[in-house]
């Protein structure tokens, strides 16, 4: 007589590795995160900013954009679900790559923005965005008293910008300085360094005017230059120094003085 047993019988092999297979399938299948992209991006005032989400296995899932501060939703799939139109969401069919643009961004956008796929539950993944004002600098003081026939010697440097400029331009007033309008001056521009040095040989009166450094993406700088034909050295910038400066006052105590002397001998 054979014996009874209340123990299951156990699972032929061929179910246990297709339940495996099902199981490793099923997790392998669920939408992730590739975190080769960056996660921080700086950009300035008024320069479009992009924030580049990669998710692999997406399926039929929705990507979603929230700002952090209000857990305000910006973006789902390719809507738009704010009034501020400067928010939009870009992507391509086939990509894996879900990115939001941020077009004019402003100081106040600064901050965290989450990348988030409609799982249960959702998984997020977040990306901080820093927006600078770009400054450009004309070293030295705002006004300058050349001696007319010394160099006009002019560096600019840009700051805070994450990227160098694509370019710099010097204006004289509001025309950009023509290098082939008169010899002697050119212009030597390191994008790496952000920095681009003005040089204008034997300077003439007529070079005197408002000189502007206006880099790509950056706010611009100017400085006033007057080329003298009189003799004030304490007023100049002798040679190629860009460092000799003082004030108006300065220059005019001469005058003042010649004045007080014919008055003194009217009297």
């Amino acid at each position: 007589m054979p014996l009874s047993s209340s123990c299951a019988s156990p699972r032929p092999r061929g179910a246990q590795e297709s339940q495996t297979a099902w199981e490793h399938n099923q997790i392998y299948s669920q939408p992730y995160f590739d975190n080769t992209t960056k996660r921080e991006v700086t950009t300035t005032v008024g320069q479009s900013a992009y924030l580049h989400c990669r998710v692999r296995n997406l399926g039929d899932r929705a990507v979603s954009w929230i700002r952090k501060r209000d857990l305000h939703i910006l973006t789902a799939a390719l809507l738009t679900y704010t009034n501020d139109q400067r928010f939009q969401s870009l992507h391509s069919d086939g990509s894996d790559e879900w990115t939001l643009k941020i077009a004019s961004p402003q100081l106040r956008d600064s901050g965290t923005y989450e990348c988030q796929v409609s799982t249960e539950p959702k998984i997020s993944l977040a990306f901080k965005l820093n927006v600078v004002v770009s400054q450009a600098e004309i070293l030295g003081k705002s006004e300058l008293y050349i001696k007319s026939g010394s160099d006009i010697s002019l560096t600019c440097v840009v700051r805070e910008t994450p990227e160098p400029p694509s370019f710099i331009y010097w204006y004289r007033g509001s025309n950009v300085i023509n290098y082939s309008q008169r010899g002697g001056i050119s212009v030597t521009t390191e994008k790496q360094t952000r920095t681009s040095r003005l040089l204008i040989a034997r300077a003439l009166p007529a070079d005197s005017g408002n000189y502007t450094c206006a880099p790509s993406s950056s706010h611009a700088a100017s400085v006033i230059v007057h080329v003298l034909n009189a003799e004030h050295p304490a007023a100049m910038q002798h040679g190629n120094s860009s460092c000799s400066r003082v004030s108006g006052l300065t220059l005019m105590q001469p005058l003042f003085a010649a004045v007080l002397a014919a008055r003194l001998a009217v009297r």
